[in-house]
């Protein structure tokens, strides 16, 4: 078994291995920057290294964090999400050095973060895939050729892109030609790649995305899914599990799709498969995720399995713990993604001291954060600050304790999307459970306005007594 493991991640998701750390025996060690030196990561672990001044690059320097974990004594490094977490060459370095690395080997990370690679293998899976091209496109008149070929709107997607980035939608051949060097750009600046290719845009899709896990042993089960159509500019805001707009023949059905792309690629540890759903029901892969997602609490809270825990033992070698007839599903969940923004300000940034926090509580509450009353949080990197997790029987109690559960969230001192989140419950098409990709769109009236809302009743006894005093 693993003895000590080093936590190459920051913010809530360093808080949320050390916890998984704590409770298999394991010593945690956590690194920072000058930036994080008095981040609760820091604080939680049984050790802590520093990776100097430079606020961004620390977090990114595969070598120094592979030397951190050697000086340390660590017989294994997670990567958490973001940063190196999909880097084949930090895996590959990490098992240079006979450190093991809690995810996917490198081979394998490669392949399916090349989107090009990952369709082919798909396509050979018997997996679905949108319509496209077939490998990357060779410059823009090939682009024009071919979207006339498949229909517009198009996706000019970077080939090596993830997290929302490097996506342009193209509903014409003029915007087609505007987007092409743009995508470019952005795949080179964010990904160090100027390859790029096309898929036919599928129109306000559900985003669905299967839980997998995988052991060296051949066994490799699904977790059920999770709906993440609610999103920003291809953000994730708020995401289910499992999703209220699948029958249990669709969720079986994606279940085995996800498993299917899985052992395609010979994948081992936990990744997620994702999929659009069109409105006619159809699945389409869109790509697989290999590692932790930051949605990974609400599989934990309808399957009662530890999704890090399992990642650890799956590195040490061990068996999966459960097969997939063992593994069950209890009510939903919701998770809520606590960013420091200002939502009536466009979303803007809003970082700052946390003058005051306090976390809710109850049944069915569950609050992944790395923030602390008097902590500062710094301007270099994500905005997500917590993430609020609620679970319960069913969908009407679950919208029922979501809201108890924001309104008793307390963040002070910085902007937060917590009233936006009270709208979107508020809303018709949530509470009936039918949304997609454009509910963010089509819904403007939706704009963090609601913080602290009074209800109806004591909002009369408001005016009352405002055109009370009035008279006087």
């Amino acid at each position: 078994m693993i003895k000590k493991l080093l936590i190459a991640n920051r913010g809530e998701i360093a808080v949320r291995i050390i916890r998984a750390c704590a409770e298999m025996g394991i010593t945690s060690v956590a690194v920072y920057t000058d930036a994080d030196r008095h981040a609760l990561h820091v604080k939680k672990a049984d050790e802590s290294y520093s990776l100097g001044p430079d606020s961004l690059s620390g977090y990114l320097n595969v070598h120094r964090l592979v030397n951190v974990a050697r000086t340390a004594g660590c017989d294994a490094i997670h990567p958490g999400y973001g940063f190196l977490s999909e880097n084949p060459e930090f895996a590959r370095v990490c098992a240079q050095n006979g450190i093991r690395f809690v995810g996917p080997d490198a081979g394998v990370i490669q392949r399916m973060g090349d989107k090009v690679a990952a369709r082919e293998a798909m396509i050979g899976a018997g997996v679905p895939v949108v319509p496209g091209s077939e490998g990357n496109l060779e410059d823009v008149e090939q682009a024009v050729a071919l979207a006339a070929e498949i229909g517009y709107p198009v996706m000019l997607k970077a080939t090596s892109g993830g997290g929302g980035r490097g996506i342009r939608r193209c509903d014409d051949e003029p915007s087609l030609r505007r987007n092409y060097e743009r995508v470019r750009s952005e795949a080179t600046k964010a990904f160090g790649s100027t390859e790029i290719f096309m898929e036919k845009a599928i129109l306000n899709p559900r985003h669905i995305e299967a839980q997998v896990l995988a052991d060296r042993h051949g066994n490799v089960i699904h977790l059920y899914e999770r709906d993440c159509s609610i999103q920003r500019r291809h953000q994730k805001l708020v995401e289910i599990a499992p999703s209220p707009q699948l029958d249990d023949a669709q969720r079986e059905y994606v279940g085995e799709l996800a498993i299917r792309a899985a052992r395609a690629v010979g994948y081992e540890n936990a990744g997620t498969v994702e999929f659009l759903m069109d409105a006619d029901g159809s699945f389409y892969f869109m790509e697989m995720n290999t590692r932790l997602q930051v949605e990974h609490p609400v599989t934990e809270m309808i399957t009662g399995i530890d999704i890090v825990q399992e990642q650890i033992r799956i590195a040490a070698g061990e068996p999966l713990s459960q097969r997939q007839d063992q593994v069950t599903r209890r009510g939903f969940a919701v998770e809520f993604r606590i960013n420091a923004e200002d939502p009536k300000n466009d979303f803007l940034p809003s970082f700052g001291r946390i003058t005051r926090y306090f976390a809710p509580g109850g049944p069915g509450v569950r609050t992944d954060g790395a923030i602390y009353t008097g902590y500062h949080i710094p301007p270099h990197y994500d905005s997500m600050c917590a993430k609020l997790i609620v679970w319960a029987l069913d969908w009407e109690s679950l919208i029922r304790r979501a809201r108890r559960a924001l309104h008793d969230i307390g963040v002070y001192g910085v902007k937060t999307t917590i009233p936006y989140h009270l709208e979107i419950l508020d809303s018709e098409a949530f509470r009936r459970g039918a949304f997609d990709t454009g509910y963010v769109d089509a819904h403007p009236e939706l704009t963090g306005y609601s913080v602290r809302r009074p209800t109806r009743e004591l909002a009369a006894v408001i005016a009352a007594a405002i055109s009370a005093h009035k008279g006087l």
